[in-house]
């Protein structure tokens, strides 16, 4: 049953026309809200492009419009079937695997992107974009949570989960660069130094889930996770770090990580040692 289930799903493949797709899927319906804001700025003389509203909509738009490009242009030409997904339920040994081993990939992940400088010509002019991007991102509570809870976690896991890494494996790369070549990819969209570390370890940490389990919804669970874990720190402590949200050394916290972080990894790959082709 579980072999009909995945041969059912289009086996499309991702080359330089899909990253194309994607691209000017997310950039066309992105550019004609932006020409909308440019028409009520000179004619309405209203400017939405820092509404909270508008910020959802530009996001859903452009996310939207990307996977309706890939599934349009490339995923039913080339297998005569609409974008799909496996987004099945797992035993509940599962989830006890899966949850620990995120939480050691973010107190990895916290450690590393530390060390990375917030002053200076370059990065000090940086880090203040960053930041006032954060900003406006994080000023109601409301709209963090729809857009970091709830919108991310679906829409870029199936962008680079569903379809860049496992498009690249259709194509017959193999699981684990093709993991890694997803997270870097999700890394550099963040824009940033300080999200590219996190952004990658999380890539890695999701690209083995989903290639292990073969249900997206386990990354979109674990994305959520982590995003959630970010969004009560920031409001409750006012720091996304775990070491001064708890008062703990940044080492400890790099130990606590590394700990967590093997023995859950021993133990889901143990659990998963047979690879399940959906073939």
């Amino acid at each position: 049953m579980e072999s009909s289930k995945f041969s059912s799903l289009p086996k499309y493949t991702f080359n330089w026309k899909g990253a194309l797709a994607l691209i000017l899927g997310a950039f066309v319906p992105s550019m004609i809200l932006a020409s909308v804001n440019v028409f009520s700025m000179f004619f309405l003389k209203e400017n939405f492009q820092y509404d909270d509203i508008f910020l959802l909509i530009s996001n859903t738009v452009m996310w939207i419009g990307a996977i309706w490009a890939f599934d349009f242009f490339i995923c039913r030409p080339q297998t005569r079937k609409p974008l799909n997904f496996s987004f099945s339920t797992k035993n509940f040994y599962t989830y006890i695997l899966i949850f620990p081993l995120m939480l050691g990939m973010m107190f990895i992940a916290e450690f590393i992107t530390g060390k990375i400088p917030i002053t200076g010509p370059f990065f000090g002019k940086m880090y203040e974009i960053f930041s006032r991007i954060m900003e406006q991102m994080s000023k109601d509570t409301s709209v963090m949570i729809v857009l970091a809870v709830i919108m991310a976690p679906i829409f870029e896991e199936i962008v680079f989960r569903g379809i860049i890494q496992k498009g690249l494996i259709n194509k017959g790369m193999r699981p684990m660069t093709a993991i890694w070549i997803s997270a870097l990819v999700f890394g550099l969209v963040h824009g940033n130094p300080w999200q590219f570390v996190g952004a990658v370890l999380l890539g890695f940490v999701l690209g083995i889930v989903y290639e292990k389990t073969k249900s997206l919804l386990m990354p979109i669970l674990l994305h959520a996770f982590n995003n959630g874990i970010s969004t009560l720190l920031l409001f409750y402590g006012d720091t996304e770090s775990f070491s001064d949200f708890f008062h703990i050394s940044e080492y400890v916290i790099l130990g606590i990580g590394i700990v967590i972080f093997a023995i859950f990894y021993f133990l889901f790959m143990k659990k998963y040692r047979v690879h399940y082709s959906e073939n």
